[in-house]
């Protein structure tokens, strides 16, 4: 396990803890905590705790500055699925479209046979064109896959 899953598992656990579903840390106090530098934590921010994830992120700098991590709650499935439809229009990358199929198995929307199933689908390998309609074509294709397992799951 590297000092990046290791920080995001203490921050995601925080989080989970937290009735208000939002945390407030201070970037340097993390850092000294785990022994690394301040911006290890904008890494596992930058990439762990992003919109398609399901977290809001706000920062201030300075003495006073703070990082706070909101976790996006949804009343439903297809309230879920209907942010995210809207939010991939209208193209997506494949790192994007992985992290919202990861989100997507964490809130056990979808099983890991489903996830690895789309995620083969949505790979640039097999969306062999070139950008910006690659991308443009995985979100269409996401998008019909996400509308069926909306309607199937009923």
């Amino acid at each position: 396990m590297s000092i990046s899953d290791i920080i995001e598992e203490y921050l995601k656990n925080i989080l989970q803890a937290n009735e208000k579903k939002m945390i407030e840390i201070k970037r340097s106090e993390i850092a000294d905590q785990f022994e690394c530098v301040p911006s290890q934590i904008n890494y596992v921010i930058n990439t762990r705790f992003t919109i398609e994830r399901g977290y809001i992120i706000e920062s201030k700098r300075g003495g006073g500055g703070y990082i706070r991590i909101f976790r996006i709650e949804h009343q439903d499935e297809f309230e879920l699925i209907d942010d995210i439809i809207q939010m991939i229009q209208p193209k997506i990358s494949q790192q994007n479209a992985f992290d919202i199929l990861e989100r997507l198995h964490e809130k056990k929307v979808l099983t890991n046979r489903e996830k690895v199933i789309m995620a083969s689908a949505l790979e640039r390998e097999t969306l062999a064109v070139m950008l910006p309609t690659r991308d443009e074509l995985r979100a269409r294709i996401l998008t019909a896959m996400l509308t069926t397992l909306k309607y199937i799951n009923e």
